[in-house]
């Protein structure tokens, strides 16, 4: 009987793994590694929460507020947000480990709770929107925007000063915007600002009715408005009020208030731009005419860019 046990237990040991359930599509799909012992899309806890795929997930814009955004959207109780930029459908290293290891890096909630992630990458990335689709076609997307020239400015910003703490080389950026007398097509910035090109890929698989577009500039003024439109489109309770909201003269922009509690956004952000010749911003307002107007057309709406 011992005997019998024994080899059983054995037989149990070398038994292959259940199989996997790859959506068909090639490279694009998502990896086997998704385990059908998430197959819910949850991971539960002792004390009643649980780890769940997010069902919002800000996608972009580097440089739009994306920061601002989700941290205005934790102030509602229904809502918990990934602390960090997951970028888990544009990494190949990380898609590679499957949802699993996506579910692994989401917080945990209460049933009745929403999860959020943001990776402003996500946006510009032409294989991300194939991707969520085959995750879940109904996910509610965010995306902030804000003027194209300023999102430009404030990426150099970030470069420069990343390059500046680590005492790297950096270019004046009249040398990266502009080359022999014309803009610089191949800065990659500027691919970022032309929101139609990458408007135009999402619209393949979401309709416009699940990505709601938040205006970064108004955010930055005037927060609260535009927040009450994310409750709305989220259709969440409304809840986020004036008192959350505090002007820090200090810093120049608002802060935020959570029970009590005040917080702003880190030091990074709101840095004051370099200066740029007016030659050279007005080339670049000239540059994104066209393409502002493709995007008005594509999203139905206009926004109060130069």
């Amino acid at each position: 009987m011992a005997a019998l046990l024994l080899g059983l237990l054995l037989f149990a040991l070398q038994s292959p793994p259940l199989p996997s359930r790859p959506l068909a599509d090639g490279g694009s799909s998502l990896p086997a590694t998704y385990s059908p012992a998430t197959d819910n899309g949850t991971t539960s806890h002792p004390n009643g929460t649980s780890q769940q795929l997010p069902q919002i997930i800000i996608i972009g814009v580097r440089k739009g507020g994306t920061r601002a955004l989700i941290e205005m959207l934790s102030l509602h109780n229904a809502v918990v947000a990934a602390q960090n930029e997951v970028h888990f459908f544009d990494w190949e290293s990380h898609f590679q480990k499957g949802l699993s290891w996506y579910l692994s890096q989401m917080p945990y909630a209460f049933p009745e709770q929403l999860t959020v992630e943001k990776t402003p990458a996500y946006f510009t990335s032409a294989k991300v929107p194939k991707r969520i689709y085959q995750m879940n076609p109904n996910i509610k997307l965010l995306l902030i925007l804000r003027d194209p020239t300023e999102r430009v400015l404030s990426d150099y910003t970030q470069v420069f000063y990343n390059r500046l703490q680590k005492h790297k080389h950096y270019q004046p950026i009249e040398s990266v915007l502009v080359r022999n007398g014309e803009i610089n097509l191949g800065y990659k910035a500027l691919n970022r600002s032309l929101y139609y090109i990458h408007m135009q890929n999402w619209l393949q698989y979401f309709p416009l009715e699940s990505i709601h577009i938040v205006d970064g500039d108004r955010l930055i003024k005037d927060p609260l408005p535009e927040i009450k439109k994310v409750e709305r489109f989220l259709k969440l309770e409304p809840q986020i009020n004036a008192s959350n909201f505090y002007f820090n003269k200090t810093k120049g922009f608002y802060c935020l208030r959570d029970h009590g509690r005040e917080r702003c956004l880190h030091d990074s952000k709101g840095r004051a731009h370099p200066h740029v010749a007016p030659a050279i911003l007005q080339k670049l307002y000239q540059f994104f005419h066209q393409p502002n107007r493709k995007f008005f057309e594509l999203v139905g709406r206009t926004f109060n860019w130069k």
